[in-house]
């Protein structure tokens, strides 16, 4: 039996058992993370504008992924698709909760960092009095979504990708 062979009728475009919209975050995460790493090189260059830009426009697309994302879930749940995985039930949620731990506080603390960066930096941004907690609160929302990043690929590994051989 081949590694994929245990693929749902309702599966997404990558050759596993997951959803359209698993596949679509499972492989969005993968430009988030250095497109968040590119955008805080900008603001070490001085680039404040385009850093402002870029990490809105990150938010945004990740905002309607995240939404998309959800519904899916809602409307399609997912936990059939883990059917074939050498995880047991147990095992699988265990994965999901260690996400979910980074996953929800993340966007929140990044929601945070944005908010605070539009009412206190002015039009254009530049540095201020506001810069040294901007860049701690950056840092921690940016080690969250490596971490949710991370531990979204490994759950998507455990959940839809191992297979009985």
């Amino acid at each position: 039996m081949p590694l994929f062979a245990h693929v749902t009728p309702n599966s997404g475009f990558l050759p596993t058992r997951a959803s359209f919209m698993l596949d679509a975050v499972f492989l969005a995460m993968f430009l988030v993370v250095p497109v968040m790493f590119w955008s805080i090189r900008l603001a070490k260059q001085g680039k404040f504008a385009l850093h402002k830009k870029v990490q809105l426009a990150t938010a945004l697309v990740l905002l309607v992924a995240v939404i998309a994302f959800e519904v899916d879930m809602r409307l399609n749940g997912w936990l059939d698709y883990t059917h074939g995985s050498t995880y047991t039930k147990q095992a699988i949620m265990k994965y999901l909760y260690i996400h979910l731990a980074f996953a929800i506080p993340t966007p929140l603390l990044w929601i945070v960092v944005i908010v605070k960066a539009l009412k206190k930096f002015p039009k254009p941004p530049i540095p201020g009095e506001h810069s040294k907690s901007h860049k701690r609160l950056g840092w921690m929302a940016t080690i969250g979504m490596v971490l949710t990043s991370v531990t979204g690929w490994i759950f998507y590994y455990v959940a839809f990708v191992s297979s009985f051989v």
